[in-house]
């Protein structure tokens, strides 16, 4: 017989030290019980598992996106409007192939299957478009 402090086990409902005798069988299964719980709380530590936010009361959501500041919101509106105007600029085609690949999220596959079109000549009018459209963006400012 082995004696375990039942304040160790149950540490919310024993507040004093109070031991008592167990089969050896008893104390086996225990201490595997608390390996087996080391053991769980390592996996959790090691896969960035120890944290979550997941509650469904929003803590998460609120956590992840804050709030933007009305001159984080002005710069942004600003911010598209230039890139539209400078977009407006580039050639018909190029816009237009521009405009479905990142306004509408179009593949480059899709985008040349509607116009009849090999990918490769879409993919790099969208690269081209792309470059002269930083060029004319870095000239704006």
């Amino acid at each position: 017989m082995q004696k375990i402090n039942l304040r160790d086990l149950y540490p919310d409902t024993y507040k004093t030290d109070v031991f008592v005798d167990v089969a050896e069988e008893v104390l086996a299964a225990i201490r595997g019980q608390e390996q087996d719980d080391a053991a769980y709380e390592r996996r959790k530590f090691r896969h960035k598992a120890h944290y979550s936010l997941n509650r469904e009361d929003g803590i998460e959501n609120d956590a992840l996106n804050r709030p933007l500041t009305p001159e984080e919101i002005l710069e942004q509106k600003q911010l598209r409007e230039e890139v539209y105007a400078a977009l407006m600029k580039l050639p018909a085609i190029q816009a237009r192939r521009i405009y479905a690949r990142f306004y509408l999220g179009m593949t480059v596959a899709e985008i040349a299957q509607i116009e009849g079109t090999d990918r490769r000549r879409v993919w790099d009018s969208i690269r081209r478009g792309l470059k002269k459209l930083a060029r004319l963006l870095d000239t704006a400012r």
